[in-house]
This record gives structure tokens, C-alpha cells and sequence, in this order.
């Protein structure tokens, strides 16, 4: 009941209301805390060499692997699956130390590029793997499906430093996008694509589809990353010989514009510098549940080869497989009925 007070209606105190505004408040200022700890991290590491920067980044990050029991779970369960070994054996616990500390140095080269020449990508990416002989090159690939109004939907996975290849195609003056989640740590998320514009490259919110088929049809190049954790709703998949899941975007946004789907992975060599390879086109000539498997299932092959040329440069601290065999018995059901 409402009761008024000279002669304004008054609503009674929602404690829900109240516990909400204290959420947000709460959000915003971790958010502010998370955006001036990253600045205040990266101005350190650009002002010291990568020689002192990388070991002290690196002991931090391996300690954070015996500290938070959650996360350390859930690399070992995803390097058990790489290794086909369990998550116990001593070699699954070598590979999930690795990966900590090889993402220790991703984390500190990202925190010097914007410290850095704005060509710095295209210094980077050295060398260029074909893959077989007798393929195009990634741009010259492109060219020819722009010549023909098609656009390039290139998926990758948390391996090494898909931004670095994508700046570096983006500083070619090619037009390149990125897809990413805004939806976590939104200031952070800005300061991260602050870099990324530098570099030529438009990062569009994942949630603005229309944006992703407007790049899609200009024809331009759209990034998506497909390894964000493994999704009850996907598109069921063999990784690593176990039933998993990857999204269906990519192989929809193919179907219904058009565009070729080419896996493209960046592995960080010895000396610093990057070696970029592409895969085989993928076409998706329609959107039927019998292709839309067949070539996710293309696009989980090309994950599984780039995971297992170099396992201890793919970053993904979430889970990839799911936890039960009764989960993985249902995806092998419903592939099965999606290829009927």
C-alpha cells in the first residue's frame, strides 16, 4: 500500500531494489579496480625488460595454479583430454604448469603492446605457414573471395595471439573484425579493443549480429573464437576423440551469407615472433542441421590440430568437455540424429 505524504504518493522501501542497486555499485567498482590494476601492471612491464618482466610474471601465475584448486581442475581435465591420460599423471600436471606459465608471457606481451609502434603485429608475424604447398596465402585467399562478394568468417581458438595475426592483416589495410564478449568486465573489455583499433582492427559486441552480417557482406574478414567452454545447446562435436560441443555461429553466419569459414591459429615462436597458418576453406552451402554438423565438426578437426601442434600455448581456463558420460552418450545421439 502506498501512502502519501503532502500530497505525494510514496512507494514502500523494496529491500530487492535496494540489494540491486548495492550489486551494481559493488560491479562497477571491481570493474574500476580491475581497469586501473591492468593500467598501473602494464605501465611496470613496459618500463622494465622482458627478461625480468616474463620469470616474475611467470612464478606469479604458476603459483596461481597451486593456489586456486577450481581453475587448476579445469586445466588438467583439458590437458588430460589433449594427452589422453588422467588428469593425475604426471605428465598432464607438467603440460598444465606449462600453460600457465606460457600464458604468464602472452599476458605480459600484451600488456607492452600498446607501448609499442603501432606496426608492431606486422613485425611480429614473421613467417607465414602455409599449411600444404599448394595453398593460397591467408590474404591472397581472401582476395579471391572478395573478388567473387564473399566475405571470410576465420575461427581460431585461445592458442598463442590471434590478435597479433589479425593486426597484422588489419595493418595490409584489409577490413578486419573481431567478435568479442562485452558483457564481463565492459571498461577492461575497452581498453583491451583501444589496442585492436590501433591496429585497424573493428571489434563488434557479440551480441550486435546485424553488425556481424553487415562486415560479413561489405565482403570483409570476421574473427571468431569457438573455444568459450563447452555448451549443452551446441553443436555436438568430436575433440580428442570425446563428444563435446562447439557453437553453431560460425557454420549459421556461413549459410546464410555466403562466406567461406577458414581456421586460421598464430603460435608464439622461441625468439618472440609469431608463425600464422590457415587452413582449408570450409563451405556451407545451407543451414540444415546435417551440414551445420558436418562443418562444425570441419571446424573442431582444425582445433584439434592447432591444439595439438603446440597444447601448452592453448589458453582455456574453462571447461572444453562435458563432465559425464551420460552427457557425452546424448551428444553422440543427437549428432547422429542431426546427420539423419
Amino acid at each position: 500500500m502506498q501512502e502519501r505524504r503532502s500530497g505525494v504518493a510514496y512507494a514502500p522501501h523494496r529491500p530487492d531494489q535496494a540489494r540491486n542497486r548495492l550489486s551494481r555499485a559493488v560491479r562497477r567498482a571491481r570493474e574500476r579496480s580491475a581497469v586501473t590494476g591492468y593500467k598501473a601492471v602494464a605501465a611496470t612491464v613496459s618500463r622494465v625488460t622482458p627478461r625480468v618482466a616474463v620469470p616474475v610474471g611467470k612464478a606469479i601465475f604458476v603459483g596461481s595454479y597451486f593456489a586456486w584448486p577450481h581453475k587448476r581442475r579445469i586445466i588438467l581435465a583439458n590437458a588430460s583430454h589433449v594427452l589422453n591420460l588422467p588428469p593425475g599423471d604426471r605428465r598432464v600436471r607438467h603440460l598444465a604448469r606449462r600453460i600457465y606459465g606460457t600464458y604468464a608471457r602472452f599476458i605480459i606481451e600484451l600488456m607492452r603492446l600498446p607501448y609499442l609502434p603501432a606496426d608492431e603485429p606486422a613485425r611480429l608475424v614473421r613467417s607465414y605457414d602455409r599449411g600444404q604447398p599448394d595453398q593460397e596465402s591467408f590474404i591472397e585467399l581472401f582476395e579471391q573471395l572478395r573478388a567473387q562478394g564473399r566475405g571470410l568468417i576465420a575461427v581460431s581458438a585461445h592458442i598463442g595471439s590471434i590478435d597479433v595475426m589479425a593486426g597484422a592483416v588489419a595493418l595490409r589495410g584489409l577490413p578486419v573484425y573481431g567478435v568479442a564478449d562485452d558483457s564481463a568486465y565492459p571498461e577492461l573489455f575497452d581498453e583491451l579493443n583501444a589496442q585492436r583499433n590501433r591496429w585497424g582492427i573493428t571489434v563488434v559486441p557479440w551480441r550486435n549480429i546485424r553488425r556481424v552480417f553487415t562486415a560479413l557482406r561489405q565482403p570483409g574478414i570476421v574473427g571468431l573464437v569457438v573455444d568459450w567452454g563447452y555448451r549443452s545447446d551446441g553443436v555436438p562435436v568430436r575433440l580428442f576423440g570425446q563428444w563435446t560441443t562447439l557453437p553453431a555461429g560460425p557454420a549459421l553466419l556461413a549459410a546464410r551469407t555466403g562466406a567461406a569459414i577458414v581456421p586460421v591459429v598464430c603460435r608464439r615462436r622461441e625468439d618472440g615472433s609469431y608463425s600464422a597458418r590457415h587452413y582449408d576453406p570450409i563451405e556451407t552451402p545451407d543451414a540444415s542441421p546435417a551440414t551445420i554438423q558436418r562443418t562444425t565438426q570441419a571446424v573442431a578437426a582444425a582445433v584439434e590440430d592447432m591444439i595439438a601442434t603446440a597444447p601448452d600455448q592453448w589458453y582455456s581456463f574453462k571447461p572444453i568437455w562435458p563432465a559425464t558420460q551420460a552427457e557425452r552418450d546424448e551428444l553422440g545421439r543427437r549428432a547422429a540424429a542431426m546427420l539423419d
